[in-house]
């Protein structure tokens, strides 16, 4: 029997990697770090509020007029869809004691962008199960890769069991900084593959999100849109994250830095982000029914000690630079590798495909 692909990570670009190769017979192995599939996809319910529904606390929305790939996949496997709302005055806050400024933008003047019911979750669970049982493989970290007549991977269970992977190729669908600081290469990558690596900040790794739950959208009745920019803190940025129907939902992207969130910990935050929401919305924003947050810098599969400062331009995105030995026998995906939408859901896709071609490309060399 030949020996499966095996993809290293099983988020969106590792699971549709693997879809498409499954697709055209080419058996694969997906290995995955964490306990569950995703990635930095993670579409939580509230404890014991399952009925209210998912919440994006990774990556929320997509913009159907820029970003096909997604658009036609989440067609194709028939996922409903909801309008992201963005209809009455968005808030500015310079200070918590200035006043709130209120400003009503002109019609189209916001990019019409979509969120997926029941959270981006649906699209990880719907690309997975496309997958025999048994693909993928869950707390299970790859610790070396070795390259001679076949590619030989060492992988760690979580209860401390080692295994060996022999695969005819691996496609590392992970961060490109986390590859360069937690898997041993053997021969070594050059030292600019490497140095490319690291240079390729992890799209989300500094930042924190939090969602507030309530029992309606009440300030839509405020003529509101529920979208907000502050200076002051701690949420920067606030967005309307409500589903169709039920209850309301805001969500927002801190502004602290990574370290002073770990500093002040989740239960001020808490407190800090209820208190920013009452100035901005009212009273009724002072009692959530439910509260989720999410630090990604905190999250070891995800960011790195380099990620923690807050990035000041959008990263370069792409391909490591530099050719080695490893050329072809090891591929690169996930959203920080894509040629394009670097950091976005589509570039994930984008990414899936480009290494999904590329092993689809090995495979008919080999049988010449």
């Amino acid at each position: 029997m030949k020996e499966p692909v095996v993809i290293v990570g099983a988020g969106l670009a590792g699971l549709r990697a693997a879809a498409l190769l499954q697709a055209n017979g080419i058996s694969c192995r997906v290995l995955e770090a964490r306990d569950r599939i995703g990635g930095r996809v993670l579409s939580m319910a509230a404890q014991d509020m399952p009925e209210l529904g998912r919440f994006d606390l990774g990556p929320t929305w997509f913009w159907p007029n820029h970003e096909p790939v997604i658009t036609n996949l989440v067609k194709e496997l028939g996922l409903p869809t909801m309008e992201q709302h963005t209809s009455g005055a968005i808030l500015f806050e310079q200070s918590k004691t200035g006043p709130i400024q209120r400003h009503v933008l002109p019609e189209g003047a916001v990019e019409r962008s979509v969120r997926l019911d029941g959270g981006i979750q649906s699209l990880i669970d719907a690309i997975a199960s496309t997958l025999p049982s048994g693909t993928i493989e869950l707390n299970t970290r790859v610790t070396a890769i070795q390259l001679n007549d076949q590619v030989t991977i060492q992988a760690e269970e979580l209860d401390g069991k080692k295994k060996t992977i022999r695969a005819r190729a691996v496609i590392l669908a992970l961060p490109p900084r986390i590859v360069a600081e937690r898997i041993d290469f053997s021969p070594s990558l050059p030292d600019g593959i490497l140095a490319s690596m690291k240079d390729k900040p992890t799209w989300m790794a500094g930042q924190a999100k939090a969602v507030a739950i309530y029992d309606r959208p009440f300030w839509r009745e405020d003529g509101l849109s529920g979208q907000a920019t502050s200076w002051s803190g701690p949420l920067q940025e606030i967005h309307d994250a409500s589903p169709d129907t039920g209850c309301g939902a805001l969500f927002g992207f801190f502004g602290l830095p990574a370290k002073l969130r770990q500093e002040l910990g989740e239960e001020q935050l808490h407190h800090l982000v209820i208190d920013q929401l009452t100035r901005l919305f009212g009273p009724s924003a002072e009692k959530p029914i439910a509260f989720l947050y999410k630090d990604w810098a905190g999250d070891s599969e995800t960011a790195v000690e380099d990620d923690l400062p807050p990035l000041t331009s959008f990263p370069d995105y792409g391909l490591p630079a530099g050719t080695s030995s490893w050329d072809k026998r090891v591929i690169f995906a996930g959203t920080e590798t894509a040629p394009g939408h670097g950091g976005h859901l589509e570039g994930a896709l984008l990414s899936a495909e480009r290494a999904a071609f590329a092993v689809m490309k090995l495979v008919e060399e080999h049988k010449q």
